[in-house]
């Protein structure tokens, strides 16, 4: 009978989804937690930030940190802006009391918005609470309804990859100021790069499927708004590319001279730092260096009870050298939150 006995059956083997290329808006929001909106800025103004941004970046630096017994160089330059005020009330000085920590080391004073950068800001900020407004809010998210915005940005990250093998790995935006379910803008002006999305598939669903790679040209004076639970649910990356197509600005930086073609892509993330997220509330590991928040994006499940938790980051720059802190976050216990209203969670 054991000869008779059928074979158990093998575990059906679960196809790999080549990459797919997302060309238009519509494919955007139909695949990813992401809205892509085209011609954002006034052709005159898009062209001037690019200048701006493209003159400033021969002072940008590329971050350093350690990684595996060993100091990594990004491949990219890239620095970081400041607005005024936080955008929660007329307070100036609350850069002055940000002490801002990026890959385990303090950051220098923040740069102040240029004026190219806060015109283009105030027309961002539009459109991001316009798509806000058709989605209901996680309950970890922030949604001050007392406020006549949903969402400001009150700082900016900025990056430059000049030609096409400068490049940026897989990755997920901290959040240790930014908080649960943060949205983030992500604006492209100069040469077209492609811009990949790849879902993080939690534990319980790796026998049922595999993540597929979204790939999105990002063209010059577009707009990339990465909504609630992509930096939960996804990683993204700036792939090398083997060649690049120049870009022409439309307008000179100066009258009467000419242009210069580029093969520079300049990328602007503006972000929503929350006033319950602010430097002087986040928890020390015992290296007495400021945690960083992680998602906990392997065990996710219904957007309601997802966790995060706090983690030392002393290692990026302490020769490897870290405490293993880490910490479950508890919004309540901790006192953050934000004014509110009721709602179920949306999945996009």
């Amino acid at each position: 009978m054991s000869v008779l006995k059928q074979a158990p059956a093998s575990h059906p083997k679960i196809q790999k989804l080549p990459p797919l290329t997302l060309s238009i808006p519509e494919l955007v929001t139909q695949h990813t937690p992401c809205t892509m909106h085209l011609s954002v800025l006034p052709p005159e103004l898009a062209c001037q930030l690019f200048h701006t941004m493209i003159h400033a970046s021969r002072h940008w630096q590329r971050n350093k940190w350690w990684l595996f017994d060993r100091v990594v160089e990004s491949p990219h330059r890239t620095s970081f802006f400041a607005r005024k005020t936080d955008g929660i009330d007329d307070d100036e000085t609350w850069q002055e009391a940000a002490r801002y920590w990026y890959n385990g080391r303090m950051t220098s004073a923040p740069v102040r918005f240029p004026p190219e950068m806060e015109e283009a800001c105030h027309i961002i900020e539009k459109i991001v609470n316009e798509e806000m407004k058709k989605r209901k809010p996680y309950s970890l998210e922030w949604r001050d309804q007392g406020k006549d915005f949903v969402w400001k940005a009150n700082v900016a990250a900025s990056n430059c990859y000049e030609g096409g093998k400068e490049s940026v790995g897989y990755h997920s935006d901290q959040l240790t100021y930014l908080g649960p379910y943060p949205t983030i803008a992500s604006l492209s002006l100069g040469t077209r790069r492609n811009f990949n999305l790849r879902e993080v598939i939690p534990t319980g669903e790796l026998s049922t499927r595999k993540a597929r790679t979204f790939v999105i040209p990002l063209i010059h004076n577009s707009l990339t708004i990465m909504h609630a639970s992509c930096q939960e649910r996804f990683k993204h990356s700036i792939p090398p590319q083997a060649a690049v197509d120049l870009y022409r600005p439309a307008f000179p930086k100066y009258p009467h001279v000419e242009i210069e073609p580029s093969n520079c892509r300049i990328n602007i993330t503006f972000r929503f730092y929350r006033p319950d997220f602010r430097p002087n509330s986040i928890p020390l590991c015992r290296c007495g260096v400021p945690t960083i928040l992680r998602p906990d994006m392997r065990n996710r499940s219904d957007g309601e009870t997802d966790r995060y938790w706090w983690t030392c980051y002393a290692g990026a720059q302490n020769e490897g050298k870290g405490c293993n802190y880490w910490k479950v976050m508890d919004m309540s216990a901790e006192g953050r939150g934000c004014p509110t209203v009721d709602s179920e969670p949306v999945h996009n």
